[in-house]
């Protein structure tokens, strides 16, 4: 049986030097707020954040992702993937 499709994005974020912290919890705040089901963590590598959030509206994900994650203070640039919906149940 195939579960049903919620959008889901992936969303990699770049932070100025040692502020990654204040930028999670800063998530935590804006999402909290959300209908989105989230996880955020700190990461080792290129990206300092990554952030996971579904919903069951596309649009509503793109709206926050945009107007909300990406305007937080000392995130220097985001790298967000869309899945692709009709590739989840394959």
């Amino acid at each position: 049986m195939k579960k049903p499709l919620v959008p889901t994005a992936y969303v990699l974020l770049n932070s100025d030097l040692g502020s990654d912290e204040s930028i999670i919890s800063e998530v935590k705040q804006i999402l909290e707020k959300e209908d989105v089901k989230y996880e955020v963590q700190g990461v080792y590598g290129v990206y300092d954040v990554v952030l996971k959030l579904t919903s069951n509206d596309a649009e509503k994900l793109r709206v926050i992702i945009t107007n909300k994650v990406r305007k937080i203070n000392k995130v220097q640039s985001t790298l967000t993937m869309m899945v692709i919906e009709e590739q989840e149940n394959l």
